[in-house]
Formats: C-alpha cells, sequence, structure tokens
C-alpha cells in the first residue's frame, strides 16, 4: 500500500493515524456487510399471493391469522377470495385453497386439509316444538351449490320432501346468517360450522350428516415447493386441520366415555 498502518514498539504493534482510519473504514465496511447480510435474511420471505375459498377463510383461517404472524412475522401474503372454483387454480397464484376431490395431480402440490360434509342448521326457536319439518319449512339456498338440499334430503331418506324455490344466496355465510336470524333452515358444512354455532344463534337442525368425495385443499404447483414463503405458509394450515381433527376425535372419545358412565 506504500502506507505505514502499524508501528512496532517495545509494548508490541501500535497503529499509525493512517491505520487507524483504514481500521475504522473497514470495520464500517464490514458492519454493513453484516448488515446486509441480515436484511437478506429477514427478507427471504416474498410477499405471496394465496387465492382462497371465502367461506374458509372467514371461518377458518382469519381466526387462527395471529397464530401465523406470531410464528413468521416476516411472511406478508396477499388474499384473494372467490367461491367459484375457476378463480381458484393453482397457476394463477403461489398457492390456493380450493375445493377438490383430493387426488394427486401431475405438477401439482395438493394437501387435503378438511373434509366437506353436509348438515341442515337453523334457529333454535324453529325446533321448540320438536323435530322440524323440512316439508314446511323454508329452505334457504346456497346459489354455488344449489344441490345441497336434494342430495342431503336423500341421503336422510327425506325423498318425498320436495325442494321449493325460496330465498337464494350468492354464498353460504348469508345463507346461514339468514337461518340464524329464523327465516328458515340452511345447509352448513360440518368442519366448518363451529365458529357458527358458537357466535350466532344457530343450532343443528338434525343429526344426520352428508359426506361427500369434496374436500378443502391446500394445492401449489411443484415448481414452487422449495420456495420458503410458500413452505412456510402450506404447513401452517396443513398443522392446524391435523390439530382440529385430533381435538375432535379426542371430544368423540370423551363424549363416548360419559355415555358409556351414565348409561345413557
Amino acid at each position: 500500500m506504500g502506507t505505514a498502518l502499524f508501528l512496532r514498539g517495545s509494548r508490541g504493534l501500535v497503529l499509525t493515524s493512517a491505520g487507524k482510519a483504514f481500521a475504522d473504514s473497514t470495520r464500517e465496511a464490514l458492519d454493513r456487510i453484516a448488515d446486509a447480510a441480515e436484511g437478506l435474511h429477514l427478507r427471504q420471505f416474498r410477499r405471496l399471493s394465496v387465492g382462497v375459498y371465502g367461506f374458509f377463510l372467514s371461518r377458518f383461517l382469519l381466526p387462527m391469522w395471529p397464530r401465523l404472524k406470531a410464528a413468521h412475522p416476516e411472511l406478508e401474503i396477499d388474499l384473494h377470495t372467490s367461491a367459484n372454483p375457476v378463480d381458484l387454480l393453482a397457476s394463477r397464484y403461489d398457492a390456493v385453497v380450493a375445493v377438490s376431490d383430493g387426488e394427486p395431480r401431475a405438477g401439482l402440490v395438493t394437501r387435503p386439509l378438511l373434509p366437506i360434509a353436509t348438515v341442515p342448521v337453523c334457529s333454535p326457536a324453529l325446533l321448540k316444538d320438536g323435530a322440524l319439518d323440512f316439508a314446511s319449512v323454508p329452505l334457504l339456498h346456497n346459489r354455488p351449490r344449489p344441490d345441497d338440499w336434494r342430495r342431503w334430503l336423500d341421503h336422510a331418506q327425506l325423498t318425498k320432501v320436495p325442494v321449493r324455490a325460496g330465498s337464494s344466496f350468492e354464498n353460504l355465510g348469508l345463507a346461514i346468517e339468514t337461518a340464524a336470524a329464523g327465516l328458515g333452515a340452511a345447509i352448513a358444512i360440518e368442519s366448518l360450522l363451529a365458529p357458527d354455532l358458537a357466535h350466532l344463534n344457530l343450532v343443528r337442525a338434525h343429526p344426520i350428516v352428508r359426506p361427500t368425495r369434496r374436500h378443502f385443499v391446500l394445492e401449489y404447483e411443484q415448481r414452487m415447493a422449495d420456495d420458503p414463503a410458500v413452505a412456510a405458509f402450506s404447513a401452517w394450515p396443513s398443522d392446524a386441520c391435523k390439530q382440529q381433527g385430533g381435538d375432535k376425535a379426542a371430544a368423540g372419545t370423551s363424549t363416548r366415555k360419559r355415555t358409556v358412565g351414565t348409561g345413557r
């Protein structure tokens, strides 16, 4: 360099004024490199675009959103809701929560989340005189799923009950809220029913549940599998659904034990 940076004295090496200035400059540069490296670490999660079935978002994801943010405060997500399955294609987003049969598809990672099974619900006031008469009570319809009533009635061996034209709604949430207001009975999705039973004036209108072959699933293209942000987001609803399934099984076991114990 042509400039002395230190001098050797009786007590060891001593920085010259030029050496001190060089050390200070080097320290600042190293600090900037460290800051830049830390910034890269914090920005390892890129902003995600996630398509999601709106009712699943409101009844399942949003109530648990604080847990996701607590686990990954740096994860940023743009949500895009729809009730139209054509809108929720994995090719249009980084990931989607959609309705599917859960079968594997080429080029896609598919994680089943919750099963779709249907059950009728209504206001407790409609049951005050006993079991609901589905032939006389107004049946509330969810337009994206127009066949739900006929399929549930047939499954419940109520094949002679006609499905009359009546009030119809653009989404399931509105149909359920209308049922809670006492205007009739609606078909709900059992796995997403707990928040409405807890917060609305709502009960099951009949004990029979109709299973289907459809699931809520998380899907993303195979090429996204190694993306850190997609991996972090996809693990969260999958783990939450597994926990819900375990809690439900435990509750069922507890109920059976109480039933045996009381002789009922």
